[in-house]
């Protein structure tokens, strides 16, 4: 039972998840009138179920594609698949059916759009990223990432309720698909897809020897780690500029306790993050455990920074005191990574 899980990637899925999450409660707590608590937890019900299903059973394809180089790298070589424990055909199997279910599932229960929007994921993730992209160019993170970028758009339409697509041409298809009523979810989007690269390289930075030895162009690998940390820094400049995007798009105004207290907020945490990224070196020796010790605390913050900024975006939906108190909770969750990080010289703290 533990592999088949395995096979969906659960870490990974959890934490797309947890953005889902995030806009289904963002979006009803911006609401003039906020539904009742039932309305909100079916929707988060829904988003999560059809979201792993459709997130995992894209994970597990993706295994079955890589199975010819996953037990060549020391960081998926126990996988399900070349471990043994799954065999190819039935991880496929697997992925497809999951996949459909999760399909189905989004629109049975929240419309049409909510179902677009996941098969794009699933098929964008599949067709672009793992099959044409992984292996053919070092900006395959980059673009793949936008697959990885829609699940709070999800998680919206089904906060919206049900909904449809408009068959009358491709326009209006496309203009139905894309009209949320607001920009806070395209926010959100825009949060994750500019900071995948910047995290991914992080890690790739020591590890780009291993993807290279199997086929795959990364970063660091091809145009070097001087290159990689230029293109990363570019990245958190603009993570810092989407920071005074937020508050506005949620409050729509800049000069409430509200709106200012979450900009603080945001633009401090960007820095935070951002500084890391302008210390790394790009000839800095590989610790005992064979990593770049400032290019691993930089993969560490930039989890800890995503998780933060949707953290504040909902605690700011919820009003005035809401936006302060996410505030100042990420700044003392910074102080104490920060501490434990001097005292103990573990980027993973």
């Amino acid at each position: 039972m533990m592999a088949w899980l395995r096979l969906t990637k659960p870490g990974v899925v959890i934490l797309l998840q947890v953005t889902a999450v995030c806009a289904v409660l963002i979006h009803d707590l911006t609401l003039e009138i906020r539904p009742p608590i039932g309305h909100t937890s079916r929707s988060v019900a829904i988003t999560v179920l059809g979201g792993y299903l459709t997130a995992g059973g894209a994970n597990a394809i993706n295994m079955w594609y890589d199975r010819d180089i996953d037990p060549k790298m020391r960081r998926t070589s126990n996988r399900p698949i070349p471990s043994g424990d799954i065999g190819p055909n039935m991880a496929l199997l697997f992925g497809i059916s999951i996949s459909l279910i999760g399909v189905i599932w989004f629109a049975l229960m929240s419309g049409e759009i909510a179902a677009f929007w996941a098969v794009f994921s699933i098929l964008f993730y599949v067709f672009i990223y793992t099959i044409w992209l992984k292996r053919s160019t070092v900006q395959n993170i980059v673009i793949g990432g936008l697959a990885g970028s829609t699940p709070p758009l999800i998680g919206w339409w089904v906060a919206s309720g049900s909904t449809s697509l408009d068959w009358s041409g491709f326009i209006p298809f496309v203009s139905s698909a894309l009209d949320t009523g607001s920009f806070v979810p395209y926010y959100m989007v825009a949060l994750i897809f500019l900071w995948t690269p910047p995290h991914f390289w992080a890690l790739a930075l020591y590890k780009s020897k291993e993807y290279h030895e199997v086929g795959i162009p990364m970063m660091p690998g091809v145009k070097g780690a001087k290159r990689t940390i230029l293109e990363m820094r570019m990245y958190g400049c603009l993570l810092l500029l989407t920071s005074f995007i937020g508050p506005y798009l949620i409050f729509h105004e800049s000069y409430s306790i509200a709106s200012i207290s979450f900009l603080v907020g945001s633009v401090f945490v960007a820095i935070w993050y951002v500084r890391t990224l302008f210390v790394l070196n790009h000839d800095e020796e590989m610790d005992n455990m064979g990593r770049m010790p400032k290019a691993a605390r930089s993969f560490w913050v930039s989890q800890v920074y995503l998780g933060l900024m949707f953290l504040m975006a909902l605690f700011a939906s919820s009003g005035q005191y809401g936006s302060v108190i996410g505030s100042i909770l990420a700044v003392m969750i910074i102080v104490r990574s920060e501490k434990k990080f001097l005292k103990t010289g573990n980027p993973f703290v």
